[in-house]
This record gives structure tokens, C-alpha cells and sequence, in this order.
């Protein structure tokens, strides 16, 4: 009886927070939106998601007052294609009429159009919201690329990674790369030097800072996206703080994205926002775990990656093949709405956020094309997903990996070969005991998956995320 009545209570309580949801998004009272997105930082980095080696007290804390995601997807195992996809709500085959975005470097002249694109923060701004981005954008440096041709009031950042400036080498010595700029708007404010960038991510704390004591005044909703640089090569942080972990510079950078954290939550606590603000936080893709030569080269200890340390998942940044290029530790917390101390074990993306941010504010989803985000807000609140099958893309189609609830298929085609690879997550997250041979209509079903997968993107159709196979 008991039990009983604990499930009845249990699906009350959710019936009236989504009635709280909706109300919120119908008559104005909107909570404001904090977005962080760490870079290169591994699912296991965090010591909630069980790190050996770095201690985050202040992003860990958001686990006992929210809810964690333990099967949350960056859309690729790259910063740009991960990013774009995040902004527009479409995988990255879809993005600028189909061509896609690779990662960008400075040399390029290509990026997110806005001609063609459509960002969540462009919504935001219809329905009232005020929008900055402190940090780094990468979704292309020229003007009409930049976070105000795409619905952001304020930006202060850099336009790409902070290892793309002039002491970045290539196999001929040099890549070329001019000085990596500062900018403000759409306008450059300088170039920085390396103890320069060091010194920044001070600066967009403080930058953040800013914004949220703006609108608290003004009590405008606002929308900030905090993208973090530091745990990006080379790992520069600000005099003072270094030393702090035992694992190098790596270590430190972890060490200061989490202290930047702690100053942000504990800014909103003093200015009294805290219960009307939901806070998303999770990696653009995984972690560097392959030593880099050029990286060395340039940056000596600063781009030294440590490959004694263990993962719990296999392999990292730069695929998107296997879970450690793209499963991500994701925080998510909303006081009053989102439960705390809870783990959500349901497969969500980072195309999700688009269509979850513009339902909390009550804006429009863009028509006329498709939008692979579905909304995650309820399905966190009720525990009911929201998906059963997830497809890890290449930045041009190709499908290389396919997850259907804990069966995982890689497609792996390099060296000229078509290797199928299968998975159970259940018992392997480390993806190291490959059972293709012995489950052959398995293997068979995900494959045909895969190429049903690729073909929807090709003729601009929705994919198949929700299916039902009987194993």
C-alpha cells in the first residue's frame, strides 16, 4: 500500500510541475538560462561521474541540487560540427543547406549562415530574452559569422580555439596563423599574446559577471552561454592558480573551470536568482587522450596530454566512433522543477537544448525545415524518454556509430575497410569486447539503421530515434 501510494504521489508531483511549465511559458514569469559549455573535458573529469584524479566541488555540487544525465550526446567528437548543431537544433550534415562545417580554423572563410540557419538565441530574442556569449565561439571568425549575426546582444570572446594563433606548428614549421583576437561585438579589441590569453578567462568571469548583475537590475530573462577556454590546449590559466591539482597543467585548467563555476552559482545566489534560473552544463566533445606532438611542440607542458591516466569510456576528442569522443557529463539544474540529487539515465543530445530552451521561454520552434532537437525538460522531470536510438554522424553524413537503448554499432571505415563493430553498453562502456560475430541480426538491424540514417539526411527527412526491435 505504501509503495502504492509513493508512485501515485510520485506522478502527481510530475503532472504539476509540467502544468508549472507550461504556465511559466504562457504567461511571462520565464526562467532565465545559464549555458556552460566546458571544452575538451572528459565524461569522467567531473567527481560525480567518478574521476581518479581531479576534484570539482563546485560543479559536483549541482549534482546533489539537480539532476545528472549519465547518457548525454555531444552531437560530434569536435568542437564546430558539436556547436553548430547545439545553435540550430540539426545535426551537422544538415547545417547551410546540407554542406556541413567541419572544424573551422583561422584560414578559413566559411561558417555558421545565418542566411540559412536559424539559432535558438535568435528565438530567444523575440520573446523578450537578452543573449551574450562570454568565451569562445567557433562557429566562424569573418563578420557575418560571428555570435551578433546570430541573435546574441552581447560577445565577448575569441572567435576559435586558443591554440590557432601563430605559434601553432605544422608539418612545414608554421601553419600561418595570425594573432588570436579579442573580440567585443562584432568589433576586434586586440590581438593576445600567450600570457595574455592566460589572463582572459579571468576576464570573462568577470564579463559574466556583468551581464548577470545587468539584467538582475533591469529583471530582463536573459540567456548567457559561458563557453570556457581553458581546458582547451594550450591549458593557460591566471597567475595564482597554478598548482592546485596533481596532474599538470590539464589538471589546473579543470581545477580553475570549476572555481569559475563556483563564482558564477555563487553570484546568483547573492543577487537572489537562483530559483528562477535553469543552469545546463556540460563538454563540447571528449578529452584529448593521444599525445600531440605539434601540440608539445607549440605549447610544451601546456600541451602535454597525460596517457597514463584511465577513461572510463574508449578513446576521446576527434571521433565520434566510440563514447569518449562524444558522451558528455551533463549537470542540469532548475530549483522547484528539476528534481535534486536524481540520475537520469535516458539518452539525450545537444540538439535537444535548441527545442528545450525555446519551450522554457515560451518562443517559436523554426518551420520549414527539420529540426532533429526533441524537448528534454518533461522527460527529465517525469524520467520518460525521449529517444531509444542515437546516431553519431560525421560532419558529412556518414554515420559512424549507432546506439539503440544499450546495443552500440561503430562503423568504422578507415584503412579502406567496412569493420562492424558491436557493443553492449551495459556491461562494457568501454566498448573493448566487440560480440559482432555471435549477434548477426543485431549487427544486420543497426547497419540497416545506420544507412536509413544517412539517407534521411540526404533527402532532409527525420531520422528514426525511437524504434522497436525484439533484443
Amino acid at each position: 500500500m505504501l509503495c502504492r501510494n509513493k508512485i501515485i504521489y510520485c506522478f502527481v508531483w510530475c503532472a504539476i510541475c509540467l502544468v508549472e511549465l507550461r504556465a511559466q511559458t504562457s504567461i511571462g514569469a520565464r526562467p532565465n538560462i545559464i549555458h556552460i559549455i566546458i571544452d575538451d573535458i572528459g565524461y569522467d573529469d567531473f567527481s560525480s561521474y567518478g574521476s581518479l584524479y581531479y576534484k570539482t566541488p563546485h560543479i559536483d555540487a549541482l549534482s546533489k541540487e539537480g539532476t545528472i544525465l549519465t547518457n548525454f550526446y555531444a552531437p560530434h567528437g569536435t568542437c564546430t560540427p558539436t556547436r553548430a548543431a547545439i545553435m540550430t537544433g540539426r545535426y551537422s550534415p544538415r547545417v547551410n543547406d546540407k554542406t556541413g562545417l567541419g572544424v573551422l580554423f583561422p584560414t578559413d572563410t566559411k561558417g555558421l549562415d545565418s542566411s540559412k540557419e536559424i539559432t535558438f538565441t535568435r528565438q530567444l530574442q523575440k520573446v523578450g530574452y537578452a543573449t551574450a556569449l562570454v568565451g569562445k565561439w567557433h562557429l566562424g571568425h569573418l563578420p557575418k559569422f560571428l555570435p551578433p549575426a546570430h541573435g546574441f546582444d552581447s560577445y565577448v570572446g575569441i572567435p576559435y580555439p586558443n591554440d590557432h594563433g601563430p605559434e601553432r606548428l605544422g608539418n612545414t614549421g608554421s601553419r600561418g596563423y595570425p594573432p588570436i583576437p579579442l573580440m567585443r561585438g562584432s568589433e576586434k579589441v586586440k590581438d593576445l599574446n600567450n600570457n595574455e590569453l592566460a589572463e582572459i578567462p579571468a576576464q570573462f568571469i568577470r564579463e559574466a559577471c556583468a551581464f548577470i548583475k545587468e539584467k538582475a537590475a533591469s529583471k530582463q530573462p536573459f540567456y548567457l552561454q559561458y563557453s570556457n577556454i581553458e581546458t582547451h590546449t594550450p591549458y593557460f590559466i591566471p597567475k595564482g592558480f597554478e598548482g592546485r591539482s596533481s596532474y599538470g597543467a590539464y589538471g589546473d585548467a579543470v581545477a580553475y573551470i570549476d572555481y569559475t563555476v563556483g563564482v558564477l552559482m555563487g553570484y546568483l545566489k547573492q543577487l537572489g536568482l537562483e530559483k528562477n534560473t535553469l543552469i545546463v552544463i556540460h563538454s563540447d566533445n571528449g578529452p584529448l587522450v593521444e599525445k600531440y606532438p605539434e601540440l608539445e611542440d607549440s605549447y610544451g607542458k601546456f600541451g602535454l596530454v597525460d596517457t597514463s591516466l584511465q577513461h572510463k569510456l574508449r578513446d576521446g576528442k576527434y571521433q565520434q566512433r566510440f563514447e569518449g569522443g562524444v558522451r558528455s557529463a551533463c549537470f542540469i539544474k532548475w530549483p522547484g522543477m528539476i528534481h535534486a540529487g536524481a540520475v537520469n539515465q535516458n539518452i539525450y543530445s545537444g540538439v535537444d537544448l535548441f527545442t528545450s530552451f525555446l519551450q522554457i521561454a515560451g518562443a517559436e520552434t523554426p518551420t520549414g525545415r527539420v529540426i532533429d532537437g526533441k524537448p528534454m525538460i518533461e522527460s527529465i522531470i517525469t524520467n520518460k524518454p525521449i529517444r531509444n536510438t542515437f546516431y553519431a554522424f560525421a560532419p558529412q553524413k556518414e554515420v559512424q556509430g549507432v546506439r539503440y537503448n544499450n546495443w552500440k554499432l561503430v562503423l568504422d571505415k578507415r584503412a579502406g575497410k567496412n569493420t562492424l563493430l558491436l557493443f553492449n553498453l551495459a556491461v562494457d562502456t568501454k566498448e573493448k569486447n566487440n560480440i559482432a560475430s555471435s549477434n548477426q541480426l543485431i549487427v544486420d538491424t543497426l547497419y540497416a539503421l545506420a544507412l536509413q540514417a544517412q539517407k534521411a539526411i540526404e533527402e532532409n527527412k527525420p531520422l528514426s530515434e525511437n524504434n522497436s526491435f525484439n533484443f
